[in-house]
């Protein structure tokens, strides 16, 4: 046995000793219910809090001797909706889980940081689902620790010290960092420890009941999704599965790696579309790749840079909730946690250093029509401190680059793909037919048309862009000096591989000299709305932020600094594209539908502009050719090019695209040294000669 195996095996075996604690903890949660403080407030929390606890655990008991099996539908259904009711948007108000009420029953600290135990405990439905014994009797363990707290104050009818209780919960982040990170990372690169892929492979997907084996929330969007799959023919299946795994594969090869070397791929999707993912694990397999899917509830502990979901996920019973939380660890986070939560990233690679060396990376599956949302400022939230931001932009950096010794970068890949789901309206069916054509456009055509973009755009010193009507974009885009343009080009011609569908063209400009404003009047981005959003840039560098989603222009900007810059004082432009699907631009226009794409099909429908790290990040120094055998030899810039001397301040670990929709662009045009103009898009629509094909779908 390899010393890996030893600590596998170490690791694995203490399931005994942890079942132990755990039944304890729930003999202590039972003989509560006889227990009462003279403090009627925490005694109404600590009480309700125990009993969904109990609730958690006969869950996790129906699960473990096999009574899920027996359930009927509706069963299934009103357990799903017992777990998750609280938090629903209709009983948010006065759910434990909203730091506004729990502020207003137990005063801003208490108030704070019950909302954040009990939020952190939520993630127990799904511990419970995968009979996760280390989570759940960890977790358990830390709330009968904080109540035994409040217990022993309320005898001489005190509260305890407010330090007291934030540190119990502080230590709890910080003993079990290295377990909590290691169960991730296992499970996003170890096929043999895989909790989903197992139940798609082995689940009678014709029987819906399936949907409710995960523990996620579930609503008419997953059934109708999944029952939608049930009823295309294998045929269709089979060319969606395909289109998807075939990306995966092409985009090893149009970058020179070597997919024989890897052994795994992580697959990410929304609950529903198993019957797809299923076909796809077996395709994968085909090429010699096993599967991967990660089902890890959010927690206060995250330090991620997105308020998005990975891996596979059903619906958010409450996005306004997530939101709420999203800046919990501002409670614990000092400069000794971060070095903790460091050292167990370091830690898990150790663990896992053989197997994560044989992880090809992510194949996303993507969906959009979701219900719109658009936060409300929550002054009772948990909020990072100036000082914490930046310890935590710098935490997320160093992170990264633990995590490229293990997972090398320049040796994986990835693929995206998206589909919408039934809350998109009464057009699903046809909207999604509408994306299975948009998916599978003929490649070649789009290759030939954007390769004339690209001789074009290779003629020109610097890109103007500018808007039209209430959009008022004027932007100056500074290129790299191609020395040999026969052999050399700054623009990547990007085809159907690893960003499906078909549709840019995209380099990383020259941050010198790259000026002016860009602005957008309302739009999507990562999961958040924006209206009239606008940057201004001075070397390429963002210098000014604003919106209008709020009446406070402050609260605008602390949005757009939490969820776009991520607490960075300021992110360089990383990427600039011009999007060619013409297809997917009139299908968004045709059903209304252009503030529910996708970023991913949404970039393909103008040009769009990336704030933050390059396309090209940790793969700088791999050469990468279009199919016309040209070098791209636009990956770097002038940040980014620090990674040979300071990497630490080469990346940010973030990627935003923000796209200017055709029907609010004024022009793009080409600027050679010489001072001559080549027009690529005027008024939206494209004139360049030999891209007139890309109109079509426009006129018809």
């Amino acid at each position: 046995m390899s010393n890996n195996e030893e600590l596998i095996y170490e690791f694995e075996t203490g399931n005994e000793v942890l079942a132990e604690r755990y039944a304890l903890s729930v003999e202590r949660l039972a003989s509560m219910e006889d227990e009462h403080f003279s403090n009627e407030k925490y005694d109404k929390y600590f009480h309700f809090v125990k009993d969904f606890l109990l609730m958690v655990d006969e869950n996790y008991r129906f699960i473990k001797d096999g009574s899920f099996d027996k359930a009927t539908l509706e069963e299934l259904k009103d357990r799903n909706k017992k777990l998750y009711e609280d938090i629903l948007p209709e009983n948010y108000k006065k759910s434990y889980a909203n730091p506004s009420f729990a502020v207003a029953e137990f005063g801003e600290e208490f108030g704070k940081l019950l909302a954040a135990l009990y939020y952190e405990l939520r993630g127990l439905i799904t511990a419970a689902y995968k009979e996760n014994i280390f989570n759940l009797a960890v977790a358990t363990e830390l709330f009968l620790e904080v109540y035994g707290v409040f217990a022993s104050a309320d005898q001489n009818k005190a509260l305890p010290k407010y330090d007291e209780v934030r540190k119990i919960l502080y230590w709890y982040g910080s003993d079990y960092a290295e377990e909590f990170r290691q169960h991730n990372f296992a499970e996003m690169v170890d096929s043999d420890r895989n909790f989903v892929s197992e139940i798609v492979l082995s689940a009678d997907l014709t029987d819906i009941r399936y949907l409710y084996r995960f523990g996620e929330y579930i609503t008419d969007n997953e059934i109708k999704t999944a029952e939608h799959l049930n009823s295309l023919s294998q045929e269709d299946i089979d060319k969606l599965a395909t289109t998807y795994t075939e990306g995966y594969r092409i985009g090893f090869a149009m970058t020179g790696k070597d997919i024989s070397i890897k052994k795994t791929a992580g697959l990410h999707y929304n609950l529903g579309f198993e019957r797809m993912v299923k076909k796809a694990i077996s395709n994968l397999e085909e090429i010699g790749l096993k599967s991967t899917i990660v089902l890890e509830p959010d927690n206060i502990f995250k330090m991620t840079s997105s308020t998005g979901r990975s891996g596979m996920y059903g619906a958010n019973p409450n996005k306004q909730l997530e939101y709420d939380h999203k800046e919990d660890v501002a409670l614990f986070l000092d400069n000794n946690f971060v070095t903790r939560k460091l050292e167990a990233a370091k830690a898990a690679g150790e663990m896992y250093k053989d197997k994560a060396r044989l992880f090809g990376g992510p194949a996303v599956i993507e969906v959009f029509g979701e219900i719109p949302f658009s936060p409300e400022a929550n002054a009772d939230a948990v909020h990072l401190s100036k000082a914490q931001q930046k310890m935590l932009s710098e935490y997320r950096v160093q992170n990264s680059l633990i995590m490229n010794n293990y997972i090398i970068m320049k040796e994986r890949s990835f693929t995206i793909i998206a589909f919408p789901v039934p809350d998109i309206g009464d057009n699903f069916k046809a909207i999604f037919d509408e994306t299975v054509k948009i998916n599978t456009l003929d490649y070649k055509l789009y290759q030939t048309i954007q390769q004339k973009i690209i001789d074009c755009l290779d003629q020109g010193q610097y890109v103007i862009v500018k808007g039209m009507g209430d959009n008022h974009t004027d932007m100056k885009v500074m290129l790299h000096e191609l020395k040999d343009s026969s052999k050399e080009t700054n623009f990547e011609n990007c085809v159907a591989d690893v960003n499906i569908p078909v549709g840019e063209v995209f380099t990383s400009p020259v941050l010198a000299g790259t000026e002016g404003t860009l602005h957008v009047t309302g739009v999507y981005l990562d999961g958040l709305f924006y209206k009239n959003l606008e940057l201004k840039f001075e070397n390429g560098c963002i210098t000014e932020y604003g919106c209008t989603n709020f009446d406070d222009q402050q609260e605008g900007k602390k949005y757009i600094s939490d969820n776009i810059l991520y607490n960075h004082k300021t992110l360089p432009i990383g990427e600039f594209a011009i999007g060619t699907n013409t297809t997917a631009y009139v299908v968004a226009r045709k059903y209304n539908i252009a503030d529910k794409l996708p970023i991913l099909i949404a970039e393909k429908t103008g040009p769009h502009f990336a704030v933050g790290d390059t396309c090209y990040s940790y793969e700088e120094d791999t050469m990468t050719y279009n199919p016309d055998g040209k070098a791209i030899i636009a990956r770097d810039n002038e940040i980014s090019i620090k990674r040979k001397t300071e990497p630490d301040k080469a990346y940010f670990s973030c990627h935003t695209d923000i796209t200017i929709p055709y029907d609010e662009l004024g022009e793009i045009t080409v600027v050679s040294k010489d001072g001559s103009t080549a027009t690529i898009i005027r008024d939206g629509r494209f004139v360049l000669p030999g891209t007139e094909e890309l109109n079509k779908p426009m006129d018809e």
